[in-house]
């Protein structure tokens, strides 16, 4: 990123805080303020959290990103001991001012460490930053998979919610609270996550070189898929006659066709469940043998099944309609229509930005080859294969507003 302030007068070149002053010197975290708690957060324990001193929760939050931010960001090189430089020796100055104004002080970054020797060196930097704070108490959190703790999916800051929460702090205002973070969207940003995360939060946000160095906004873009983009107003099926469940007759095999995470399960039990379709699916029965097995079974005895699978091609579909064919049972086709980015989105947001309220278990993440690979291999259902109809489902976001609002966020573990 370029530097805005690089076209002012020259500067003293900035302290460099090293762990080590000389070798065999013991370490300046022995003495620290800072703490690492134990355990990590989460399920996998991949958000490193730690405080300086006693950090006291505050209804107003100045939370900030780390590197690019607070501090200059370095790879540091092997077997060289921790440092780190501040990104203006403004830095601690205004962090100094935030606390004594009765601001909680935040950090809120992400950590691409692959491997716990990484994590661990990069943990030893930060009782560094709070030796050269000492006076000002913070609480860091620290993102290290790519889960929903990763900026922009704010998992971080529901942890500081809760932590506050257990003492009696509700940080209600959110405009009297700001996020600062280099990672902005502006042309030569490594991405946007930072003002996404703000965005998701729902606080003002503002770049270094404005909150720091006061110079003007710059301006900035936000790649990558958002449910605005959606149409508005679409129908939920299309056509939307004759009545999507036929009267009572010979049974029928329903073939659902898309992408994961589209709704398929939901828009089964809402509506063929009360209508006693059996449901097939290979989540639930691992391979594909057993589903036609099941299917197989199901028609046997009498009953209509979905098969509520991605059935991607023509080639698996046809698995079915053969066993349609051969107990003279109806075929019908429901294809999902949404696309790899709503589908990717959706399955992000259930996996990591349910609200707590929210009636169903979270869902494990799908990984991305579940979607590129049913992309690669889709073909789009026709009449032409045995189907006496094909009906469209757009999908069409139901839920409350808490659920609503969270599965409206900036939703991404990778990218920009």
């Amino acid at each position: 990123m370029s530097d805005a302030s690089d076209s002012g007068p020259p500067r003293k070149t900035q302290k460099l805080f090293p762990l080590f002053n000389k070798p065999g010197q013991t370490s300046s975290d022995s003495t620290s303020s800072f703490r690492w708690l134990s355990p990590a957060l989460g399920p996998k324990r991949s958000c490193l959290h730690g405080v300086n001193h006693v950090p006291k929760p505050s209804s107003k939050v100045a939370a900030f990103d780390l590197d690019g931010c607070l501090i200059k960001g370095t790879f540091p090189k092997k077997g060289a001991p921790p440092s780190f430089e501040w990104w203006r020796p403004i830095v601690p100055k205004k962090l100094k001012e935030l606390h004594e104004q009765g601001y909680a002080i935040v950090i809120i970054t992400n950590q691409a460490l692959r491997t716990q020797a990484l994590i661990n060196d990069w943990k030893k930097k930060i009782p560094l930053i709070a030796n050269a704070l000492s006076d000002v108490p913070f609480r860091i959190f620290a993102a290290t998979e790519k889960d929903g703790y990763r900026k922009p999916i704010p998992g971080m800051w529901y942890e500081l919610e809760r932590i506050f929460a257990q003492e009696g702090v509700q940080i209600a205002d959110l405009s009297n609270s700001f996020f600062v973070g280099d990672a902005a969207g502006r042309p030569n940003d490594h991405s946007s996550t930072d003002l996404k995360l703000a965005l998701n939060i729902g606080i003002p946000f503002q770049t270094p070189e404005e909150y720091f160095l006061g110079l003007p906004k710059a301006q900035y873009t936000l790649p990558g898929f958002h449910v605005s983009s959606l149409p508005m107003d679409v129908p939920r099926i299309e056509p939307a006659e004759p009545p999507l469940l036929p009267a009572p007759s010979s049974p029928e095999v329903v073939l659902f066709v898309g992408y994961p995470a589209l709704g398929k399960s939901s828009f089964f039990r809402t509506q063929f469940e009360p209508a006693g379709y059996v449901h097939v699916n290979q989540d639930t029965l691992k391979t594909r043998d057993k589903c036609v097995k099941a299917t197989e079974q199901a028609l046997k005895e009498g009953k209509s099944v979905v098969v509520d699978n991605t059935n991607r091609d023509k080639a698996t579909r046809q698995y079915y309609l053969t066993l349609a064919k051969k107990y003279k049972a109806g075929a019908r086709c429901i294809y999902f229509t949404g696309t790899l980015e709503l589908a990717w989105h959706n399955n992000l947001y259930r996996a990591f930005n349910l609200p707590p309220s929210h009636a169903e278990p979270k869902r494990a993440l799908l990984p991305y080859s579940a979607f590129t690979g049913f992309r690669a291999d889709f073909e789009e259902p026709g009449g032409e294969e045995g189907f006496a109809e094909v009906r469209r489902v757009n999908f069409v976001f139901e839920g409350g507003e808490e659920e609503r609002r969270r599965w409206g966020m900036w939703l991404q573990i990778d990218g920009k």
